[in-house]
């Protein structure tokens, strides 16, 4: 009777130890993957970003808004690796994010690739297209942000009430009735 009790109290000592150490392992995973979701994500809006800066520029320069010492071949072999950079991000959303996440990245990587367009001439558009193009795109990245949040179990949100959506921000030469600097109504 007492071997079969020592032996009863080790079985349940091992499988006690088994279920905890396996509970545990499982946390760390979801912690780690966590993490490297938490890093592709902030790379991929990192990235979306950059790209999108980088075709204000180029759009900038090739409107005459504002000229940039770089040449243009230059300003389109950049936005070309920040396109390049985007897509690796966009290829670990779809490896790591959940359904919600993966579509708001699909969302947004359409919205960014209309800027894109205009800012190469690859589409034509007015400067208020533009303007509403990147407003297109900073709601998709808000959208992103959302998904992402919910997909890592954070609280709360990046849009609503609590956060109006913001505009532009445009040169003061653009702010008051879309004119350019240095012309005026009375031409």
């Amino acid at each position: 009777m007492t071997i079969a009790a020592v032996l009863l109290g080790a079985f349940t000592t091992h499988l006690t130890n088994y279920v905890m150490e396996k509970s545990r392992h499982q946390r760390e995973l979801l912690t780690r993957w966590d993490d490297r979701k938490l890093d592709a994500y902030g790379g991929f809006v990192d990235r979306v970003r950059a790209g999108i800066f980088l075709a204000v520029q180029l759009y900038e320069h090739r409107e005459g808004l504002r000229r940039s010492e770089q040449p243009e071949a230059a300003m389109r072999a950049e936005l070309a690796e920040a396109e390049r950079q985007r897509g690796r991000s966009f290829e670990q959303i779809m490896l790591l994010g959940g359904d919600a996440v993966v579509e708001a990245a699909h969302e947004l990587h359409v919205a960014v690739r209309a800027i894109d367009w205009q800012a190469t001439g690859r589409a034509e558009g007015t400067l208020d297209e533009w303007r509403e193009r990147n407003r297109v795109a900073f709601r998709e990245i808000n959208e992103f942000h959302e998904a992402a949040r919910v997909d890592l179990g954070v609280q709360g949100k990046v849009t609503g009430e609590n956060h109006p959506e913001r505009d532009l921000l445009l040169p003061a030469a653009l702010r008051a009735g879309g004119e350019r600097e240095g012309e005026g109504a009375a031409g």
